[in-house]
């Protein structure tokens, strides 16, 4: 669960977020596909989205629950359960038989149920 107006962090995997590579070969020519992860697009489900250069920053035990991703992130302002969807744009190279180019870039995605919860208060000065 998140926590209706708490900062969210959003990343990706850091170990993913590297070039992928492929080549395929025929009796005298081998032609090498090259995809580099860009930018990471995260689609909050609630009408918000949010567009990172990089993974985002991971965030760990020990770390402010209450600080923003210096990197990548979001506050939800309504309670309700919402589809995040993460959308990774990669910029893709080509390079065989003496010549080399590029293609449109490529997405990838993938998504899930995110549920945003209120959080109790309790007064403990007895008001």
């Amino acid at each position: 669960d998140q926590v209706l107006l708490v900062p969210t962090w959003f990343w990706v995997d850091p170990a993913s977020w590297v070039p992928q590579s492929a080549t395929a070969s025929v009796p005298g020519l081998s032609v090498t596909a090259k995809a580099t992860p860009a930018r990471v697009q995260f689609t909050t489900g609630d009408g918000g989205s949010v567009t990172c250069d990089g993974p985002g920053t991971v965030w760990k035990s020990g770390m402010d629950p209450l600080a923003s991703s210096p990197t990548c992130g979001y506050t939800y302002p309504k309670p309700g359960t919402y589809t995040l969807t993460a959308t990774v744009t990669w910029t893709v190279t080509w390079a065989g038989g003496g010549t080399s180019g590029t293609v449109d870039p490529l997405t990838t995605a993938v998504s899930q149920p995110v549920r945003v919860v209120e959080a109790g208060a309790l007064n403990t000065n007895g008001g």
